[in-house]
């Protein structure tokens, strides 16, 4: 791994000869926490296939289908109530919560310094590291998260493979920047709903949508990326 990372930095091409840079960012989710609204049309069709099926099911004895008969004795029965899907999160648009949106995948974003940014000033981006003498190329990723969340006991990363880079060419906001290269992980949240996030000027949980609104130029890219 470590040689294919010395292939990849080679000279930049165009009107700096610094050799290119590698970053290895990380879309850091937290995976949905209910299950979502069936769609109207799945339902309706769900409705008609169990109505058809009764049509044609197997009829038993009453007797035997007795639930006086068949449930133990003493009292078992637990009443049951779901935790209401709209919580105090959704009602306020608290975006550093991750009680937030819990049938969706939210995404953390930071906001500061990132490498390549405009005469480096703070731009919403994911956690990220410019590659140095990491062995690989997910370790640099977990390093990146790892500044972030101070350590990595409640995240899980998917895979060793990257799911996607993109080429960040030079503009002229950014001359002296030389062309890199800006991979990214995957990693998710594990059984916890906070963290101590560090080492940035603000943060925010988002949805895929809203996630793409602080993206504009990289949409349509991210939109493939991110497929859920």
């Amino acid at each position: 791994m470590r040689r294919s990372l010395s292939s990849l930095v080679r000279p930049a091409r165009g009107f700096c000869t610094k050799p290119e840079k590698i970053v290895a960012s990380v879309l850091f989710e937290r995976l949905p926490v209910v299950i979502p609204k069936i769609d109207p049309v799945v339902y309706a069709f769900q409705e008609f296939s169990f109505r058809w099926c009764q049509q044609y099911r197997r009829r038993y004895p009453d007797e035997f289908l007795d639930k006086s008969n068949a449930r133990g004795k003493g009292d078992y029965q637990i009443d049951y109530v779901p935790a209401p899907r709209i919580t105090e999160a959704d009602k306020t648009n608290d975006r550093k919560s991750l009680q937030r949106a819990l049938d969706r995948r939210l995404y953390l974003l930071l906001y500061g310094n990132a490498y390549g940014s405009p005469a480096a000033n703070p731009v919403w981006h994911f956690p990220e590291k410019v590659y140095e003498s990491e062995e690989t190329l997910r370790k640099c990723a977990e390093s990146a998260l790892e500044s972030v969340l101070g350590e990595l006991s409640h995240t899980y990363f998917v895979g060793n493979a990257p799911m996607g880079h993109t080429v960040i060419q030079q503009t002229e906001d950014s001359a002296e920047v030389p062309l890199f290269k800006r991979f990214f992980f995957k990693s998710q949240v594990i059984a916890t709903n906070k963290f101590n996030i560090r080492k940035c000027k603000d943060f925010v949980w988002v949805t895929k949508d809203e996630l793409l609104e602080y993206f504009p130029e990289q949409a349509e890219f991210l939109n493939k990326m991110i497929i859920s």
